[in-house]
């Protein structure tokens, strides 16, 4: 039996299958050791924790109020929950992540019913919305009560702040309120060369669901709570949701590496950056079509399926819709210019083939 600590893998592969995929970041493994010495309290009342609340503030405003969980669909779950009643219903997008990735836990942990509504571009819109927003007082249907909207979109699609803000409009006069899924928040706000609150809490949105893993963190993601008023015992629910880390100094300490200085826009700019590279490459090969447009840092594309499937050897990546041959490449904080040339270049020779 192995008792070192050799490397399992090799460090020099890196492959296009999702940002998940690539390591922590080294400045946030560093801020990891920093944060191990000695003891702290547990369940959050760290001075780690506390000191994340002051570097919230910064990016959305002095009235948001940061609580650290352990994962995106441990965030999604427990902020929808604290949104609805054991009745209400959540207006989605058809390729919203938790509505297609999440194993239905929205509905089986948190009870509530997702209203669903196809979209080209993976963006609602309030004339989408309305779709399914309605029966209010009808006992037979779930209640509406949230607009949840995934910034950028699981299409790689990004909201401008104007879409948001119709969207919060639209949805706070028919008295519901609106969730914003962040898992790449930072990239969306790399694209759009923006502040993250000039498209979160100045636009209307009660709740964030704040990502880090995807962006450089080792584990760990956050609900950030724009409007208090919106929310009910969110750290209960949290809790209940088996969303509270004892040791929750590491999980902050995590997000004030991203978020203390510029590390979140240095990452997400980098992989914003590869995917354009990648994007611009594949407009070049003939027979492969790209399916939307590239705003952030992953391209979708349509080729043939037994390209894709020899490609697949050589590289790691997912079919989107295996039926219809469209493939999703993502790139990461840490993917190289060599990297996407390199794919290129497979790319290139299994068409020739």
């Amino acid at each position: 039996m192995r008792t070192d600590a050799r490397a399992h893998h090799d460090p020099a592969v890196r492959g296009f299958a999702s940002d998940n995929y690539a390591g922590a970041h080294p400045e946030v493994l560093a801020a990891i050791a920093l944060a191990n010495g000695g003891h702290q309290i547990a369940y959050g009342e760290d001075d780690y924790t506390e000191h994340l609340q002051r570097v919230m503030h910064s990016h959305f405003g002095a009235g948001a109020e940061a609580f650290p969980v352990f994962n995106g669909t441990g965030a999604n779950v427990t902020a929808l929950q604290a949104l609805t009643d054991r009745w209400g219903a959540v207006v989605c997008a058809e390729s919203a992540h938790i509505n297609v990735d999440e194993g239905g836990a929205p509905e089986r942990m948190a009870g509530l019913k997702l209203l669903t509504v196809a979209t080209p571009d993976g963006k609602l819109t309030p004339e989408l919305i309305d779709r399914q927003a309605w029966g209010w007082e009808d006992e037979h249907r779930a209640m509406p009560q949230v607009v949840s909207i995934t910034q950028n979109t699981e299409l790689g699609t990004v909201y401008t702040p104007a879409e948001i803000k119709a969207i919060c409009d639209h949805a706070h006069e028919r008295g519901m309120k609106v969730h914003l899924d962040g898992a790449r928040i930072s990239n969306a706000a790399a694209s759009l060369d923006v502040p993250m609150r000039t498209f979160t809490n100045a636009v209307g949105v009660d709740v964030l669901s704040f990502g880090g893993t995807k962006n450089g963190m080792l584990f760990g993601e956050a609900i950030v709570v724009l409007n208090p008023d919106a929310v009910r015992q969110m750290k209960h629910i949290r809790k209940m949701s088996m969303q509270l880390a004892s040791k929750m100094r590491f999980v902050s300490v995590q997000l004030e590496a991203l978020l203390a200085k510029d590390l979140w826009l240095r990452n997400a700019r980098h992989s914003n950056a590869m995917a354009r590279r990648l994007a611009e490459g594949v407009r070049q090969v003939d027979g492969v079509e790209i399916l939307h447009e590239v705003q952030a840092n992953a391209v979708f594309a349509r080729l043939p399926h037994d390209v894709s499937e020899r490609l697949q050897k050589r590289y790691r990546f997912y079919f989107w819709d295996e039926g219809a041959g469209d493939v999703r490449w993502m790139c990461s904080f840490d993917t190289t210019e060599d990297d996407v040339d390199g794919f290129l270049m497979a790319l290139k020779e299994e068409m020739a083939r």
